[in-house]
């Protein structure tokens, strides 16, 4: 789990993401488990990938930034900030390039 967490909403779809901002923890411990089940299949397959050659280490380095790839990953997909649920709104948007 995060420290906050950030909606997101696809304008076309009308689809709502709940995002989580800052470290991993789900991340931490269940791997490329976390991009799977959120529907992240660019992220998956790659971690797929880098836990074969790892043996799963790989997860102490990057649950320091994939929810940051996630939250950037549905912006580029057209998801916008809808609600910032008590977050710092400067600190999110310079964190995720969103200005």
């Amino acid at each position: 789990m995060a420290f906050a967490t950030i909606i997101m909403e696809n304008k076309r779809t009308k689809e709502i993401r709940q995002v989580p901002v800052g470290f991993s923890w789900t991340h931490l411990f269940f791997g490329f488990l976390v991009p799977l089940f959120r529907g992240d299949w660019k992220y998956a397959i790659i971690f797929i990938g880098i836990s074969f050659f790892t043996i799963s280490l790989y997860t102490f380095v990057t649950a320091f930034f994939y929810n940051k790839l996630y939250a950037q990953e549905l912006i580029g997909k057209g998801y916008k900030i809808k609600n910032y649920n008590g977050a710092n709104k400067l600190l999110i948007n310079a964190k995720l390039g969103v200005y």
